[in-house]
């Protein structure tokens, strides 16, 4: 019954590193998506459907049922997974369940990536700065100094290319849809993580009224932000720790 966590833009697995350590289990496994710290299959489509099918892909060859985390987009693949197999999951946990309200606006970054030209300088600026640099960006957000250097070396033009197609993917309408279909699929237990300082997934209002519209459970961290299993590992894994001990016994 492995703890599967998926990371997600502009990531790699080194994200979860700290976590980990916390984590009151040792059966976790790390899944890189395509682009994102690992190597872009030949003929893969880097859309939102392309890496929900890649992550079922991954996932029906695993011995379940399975507890499976995503942060970022890796939250967001994890609800597309809930609402379309729930047959192959446990549980799960994602800290981007807000995104689904219909009043939800990508963010200010999420909005230039999705304007063509504008997306390519983005992630031209994005990535042209030294692995140094970068690095130091990494270290800003929490991660600690050898996290931060495999972060900064995974960002690649694949990554970038994979960035511009996955945005492009997901134009509203499709966030409220993905959030009707997992109205209407077989719930499994769920954990909706409310870092309350992230500014790009619609705010601890929004994340509390999905936890409620879709039956979940809510770990609300105060003061944390987008990258919380980062910048309070202990903290967020206490978070799925209880989840799993009493919610799921």
């Amino acid at each position: 019954m492995p703890l599967v966590l998926v990371h997600g833009v502009p990531e790699s697995e080194s994200i979860w590193d700290q976590l980990r350590h916390e984590l009151d289990r040792d059966d976790v496994i790390t899944l890189s998506p395509p682009g994102f710290g690992a190597p872009v299959p030949e003929g893969f489509e880097a859309t939102s459907d392309g890496y929900l099918a890649w992550l079922v892909g991954v996932l029906e060859g695993m011995d379940g049922p399975i507890d499976l985390v995503g942060h970022d987009w890796g939250g967001g693949h994890v609800l597309r997974v809930a609402a379309r197999r729930p047959d192959l999951i446990r549980s799960w946990c994602s800290d981007t369940a807000g995104i689904t309200d219909p009043g939800y606006v990508w963010h200010d970054l999420a909005q230039a990536w999705q304007t063509p030209g504008v997306g390519e300088a983005s992630i031209a600026d994005m990535f042209g700065d030294s692995v140094e640099a970068r690095t130091e960006g990494w270290v800003n957000l929490g991660a600690d100094a050898e996290g931060a250097r495999k972060l900064a070396l995974a960002g690649t033009p694949a990554m970038g290319a994979c960035i511009l197609a996955l945005y492009r993917s997901a134009l509203q309408p499709k966030l409220t849809e993905w959030g009707i279909e997992l109205d209407k699929a077989e719930h499994r237990p769920g954990l909706v993580i409310n870092a309350t300082e992230d500014v790009f997934v619609g705010g601890p209002d929004s994340a509390h009224l999905a936890a409620r519209r879709f039956g979940a459970e809510e770990a609300r961290l105060e003061g944390l932000g987008h990258w919380w299993m980062m910048q309070d590992p202990r903290r967020g894994a206490a978070a799925l720790n209880r989840f799993y001990a009493h919610s799921l016994a």
